[in-house]
């Protein structure tokens, strides 16, 4: 079985494939301090609770944006499962696509594995939508190569900022306002980062496709992409497990993963 690991700044992800299944899935806060040790303790105790052998993991892969995270989580690999990880970014890791940045190095791990899964699972052009820390905007061209994208403020990270920087404004949780116009703080907050995202994201896809030149299908992925999905016709997928499967991909790419498994 294969062990996917997606190390973002604020969750860290775990998954476990056999073959193409997804056979289970668990997130933990990212920490630095995490060691190899409550790793392995953690993700031992969830997959028993689903029923999996965790000892049957024979290889891994990580895609990892918090550097001070990845020695534990190799450790954790050589040690726990004997496996010596495939880490996104490092040489001689084939992706498949093409980064066609001026500065190729300056791309998060995650953004080019969403490309991988994005040009893997839909044909032409795509637009992924990443809803995380920040809001990841990433275009892929019908070929698979990455071209760029827009980086935003991520949802929660607005709400926790006008909690912070305003005396009178109280600590919200995103969600879908009935009206535009709110008529008390709180819904007057939701529908300002509600609607104004949506607002950004249904602008930006809009000048993407004039800039590129070619309708684009748009894939939403990340935690708040149902959310949001919900409230606009843009986004015409959502693909919660994006990120694992072009980890799978690239497993598979490079040998961790046979063909016919």
């Amino acid at each position: 079985m294969l062990l996917a690991i997606d190390a973002g700044n604020t969750n860290t992800t775990f998954a476990v494939f056999a073959g193409d299944d997804l056979k289970g899935e668990w997130r933990m806060a990212t920490k630095a301090t995490h060691t190899a040790d409550e790793y392995a303790v953690w993700l031992t105790q969830l997959a028993e609770l689903a029923g999996l052998a965790i000892t049957d993991v024979d290889a891994a892969i990580i895609a990892c944006v918090v550097p001070q995270a990845l020695f534990d989580l190799r450790k954790m690999c050589r040690t726990y499962f004997k496996a010596d990880p495939l880490v996104v970014g490092e040489p001689g890791v084939e992706l498949g696509i093409r980064n066609l940045l001026a500065r190729p190095q300056d791309v998060g791990a995650d953004r080019l594995v969403n490309a991988v899964a994005a040009h893997a699972m839909y044909s032409g052009p795509t637009v992924v939508v990443d809803f995380g820390t920040a809001t990841n905007i990433d275009i892929v061209d019908s070929a698979g190569n990455y071209h760029g994208g827009i980086l935003a403020p991520g949802v929660n990270l607005n709400l926790e900022a006008l909690h912070q920087a305003s005396a009178k404004l109280p600590r919200i949780a995103v969600a879908r306002p009935q009206r535009v116009i709110g008529k008390d703080t709180i819904s007057a907050m939701q529908s300002g980062v509600y609607w104004g995202y949506i607002s950004l994201i249904e602008g930006l896809v809009r000048r993407i496709a004039e800039e590129y030149g070619e309708p684009m299908t748009v894939i939403g992925t990340g935690g708040l992409a149902p959310l949001f999905a919900g409230g606009t016709d843009v986004i015409e997928h959502v693909e919660p497990d994006l990120t694992m499967r072009g980890l799978l991909h690239i497993a598979r790419r490079n040998g961790l993963v046979r063909d016919d498994a």
